[in-house]
């Protein structure tokens, strides 16, 4: 822009120094506020008026009205007419008319040091395009409505990543951090997001109060804060209201679409949502009894709302994963997952779980590839920020050997949701299938580091120390996944195969016949035996299998995943047996 003296050369040096200040290049040198330009307009406009000859006395009442009705008289704009000074009035001729056109230069300076400055500002705000939604806090520690937090936070998680352009972090990154006093930028860094959003929920009676505060981790600053309170039957139009606010202040361009993904609700009914966020609060316990009560609760939710598609996906995802909780025969449960997942496609095809469900169910209980591809494959074209859906279809690929395709699925699981302790086993299990057992025992290392107690990751340790024949340090792994896993069929197979390998005869028979009663009581699967035998007794071993596939299990989709059968892979029967299932390439 030229500067104000090219335009007007009687400005002032004051007010070029203004302009040119305004529209430096570099917005360091330019002012910080708008309210630093009202100052220096304020002093430049006080000097002026003094430096004007005040000897000439005002003119008279009636003269000034005259002259508003006459053509001679430059008048200041409306906007300015009652702020006039009384220097104003002590001016005549000439210097009446210097004085306004310096006024309406002020003015107009004004007006373009406000447009730089909001646009400046403009040009610093950025739209976030990475959120964490962290743990609610529950303030009255009443663990009656322990479910109420954690729920409204899941919720929120799923109501954001609805949204194509913003990477929203998963529930299982997010709840690591739960009861824990980490500073954002510590989130920030760890998780990758450019804001977090924190929460705390408290009840009176049936009243609900949630203050919610959204932070720039970068910036460290509070981006933006609100407090809402509601009854407690308000609870499903507070979430959507919620997820518009909170997607309003990321500077996330909402098209009308995206703010009916966002806000979408899926019951009307309050008792039918708290269920649901009750059933999912249980769900995400992951232990047998557990389950057990997120079934009966997410039915309950079904029973409220008939036509509440959310609850019959949660209900999908519990029968899905019995397989390996479960202590139930698991081929008479996963029906009831494909089952309830096609409900709730029925009623909403848009979302993106139910589809993962069913592709995973219809692998296991089918042995149906091309469907359960199928399936896959448009769970991620509904919602490509699922991780689930890129990690479960990472454990069909390795089940029908497509290794490298598995392996790109896997981490862009591991990258939506880096903290997320059943994908970092998938890791590991992975380098186990490429032989890189060192990168598999850090991965474990990894999981271990996280969570001591988590059972799977010592599993997994300890079959990449079987693969070293480092027996020893397998057995103390295998041990602690029986204690952790609360002497789980699959823990109790790797114990067994250990003491087998280990010449310790007795300790692995005391094994087959515990996981032998729980096969006949049908709490156990006919491969955890196969398991046990497959390194001294091949013929036993088969004869296992054999039962397995008589009895269509779940478990031998994975029989390309199964490290510890390798003595068994020589034999002709192995193959055969993969050609039957229809895990062969």
């Amino acid at each position: 822009a030229p500067p104000l003296a090219d335009l007007n050369p009687t400005a002032p040096a004051d007010l070029q120094r203004i302009v040119r200040r305004c529209l430096a290049k570099d917005p360091d040198e330019r002012y910080q506020s708008i309210k630093e330009v009202a100052i220096e307009l304020k002093e430049l406009r006080r000097e002026l008026g003094a430096a004007i000859d005040t000897t000439v006395p005002p003119p008279p009442r009636e003269n000034l009205k005259a002259q508003s009705l006459g053509a001679t008289i430059s008048t200041p704009p409306a906007s300015l007419s009652t702020r006039a000074s009384s220097a104003e009035y002590m001016v005549s001729g000439v210097k009446q008319h210097k004085f306004a056109a310096i006024i309406a230069a002020l003015v107009l300076v004004g007006g373009a040091a406000a447009l730089v400055l909001y646009w400046r500002g403009r040009s610093n705000v950025v739209a976030i395009k990475s959120i964490a939604v962290m743990p609610f806090v529950n303030e009255g520690g009443n663990s009656d409505i322990e479910y109420l937090s954690d729920g409204m936070t899941e919720t929120l998680i799923s109501n954001l990543s609805r949204l194509p352009n913003l990477s929203v972090k998963p529930r299982s990154s997010v709840f690591r951090y739960k009861g824990k006093d980490v500073n954002a930028g510590t989130v920030g860094r760890e998780l990758s997001v450019q804001a977090i959003l924190n929460g705390r929920v408290i009840q009176h009676g049936d009243q609900l109060t949630l203050s919610l505060e959204l932070v720039d981790v970068l910036k460290d600053i509070v981006i933006w804060s609100e407090q809402y309170t509601r009854k407690k039957t308000d609870l499903v139009t507070l979430q959507s209201e919620i997820a518009r606010d909170v997607s309003t202040k990321l500077k996330t361009k909402l098209s009308g679409a995206d703010e009916q993904r966002v806000t979408k609700t899926y019951t009307e009914n309050p008792e039918a949502y708290q269920l649901y966020l009750q059933g999912r609060y249980f769900w995400n316990k992951r232990s047998s009894e557990n389950l057990k009560k997120a079934t009966e609760l997410l039915r309950l939710a079904t029973e409220k709302d008939p036509n509440f598609a959310l609850a019959y996906a949660g209900l999908a995802d519990c029968y899905v994963v019995s397989y390996y909780y479960v202590g139930e025969r698991t081929r008479e449960l996963i029906p009831f997952a494909k089952t309830y997942a096609a409900k709730a496609i029925e009623l909403d095809p848009t979302l993106a779980e139910p589809h993962t469900t069913i592709a995973f169910a219809t692998w296991l209980l089918d042995w149906d590839k091309a469907a359960a591809e199928k399936e896959f494959l448009r769970a991620i074209e509904l919602n490509p920020n699922y991780p689930t859906a890129h990690h479960w279809y990472s454990r069909f690929l390795r089940g029908v050997g497509r290794n490298d395709e598995a392996w790109r699925e896997v981490k862009r699981a591991e990258e939506l949701d880096p903290l997320s302790l059943v994908i970092i086993n998938n890791i590991a299990e992975q380098y186990i299938d490429r032989g890189d057992l060192n990168s598999a025992a850090r991965e474990c290392q990894r999981m271990i580091d996280l969570d001591p107690n988590f059972w799977a990751a010592h599993q997994t340790l300890g079959i990449a120390l079987v693969k070293q024949s480092r027996y020893d340090e397998a057995l103390a792994e295998a041990q602690k996944s029986v204690q952790f896993a609360n002497r789980s069929n699959a823990s109790l197979a790797l114990l067994g195969h250990i003491y087998a390998r280990l010449g310790r005869r007795s300790d692995a028979e005391a094994v087959i016949k515990e996981l032998e009663k729980r096969y006949t009581e049908k709490l156990a699967d006919a491969r955890d035996l196969a398991i046990v035998y497959a390194d001294f007794d091949k013929e036993k071993a088969f004869a296992w299998l054999g039962k397995a596939f008589d009895d269509h299990s779940v478990f031998l989709v994975f029989l390309k995943l199964e490290p510890l059968m390798e003595p068994l892979h020589s034999d002709a029967r192995w193959s055969d047996l993969e050609r039957r299932v229809g895990v062969s390439q």
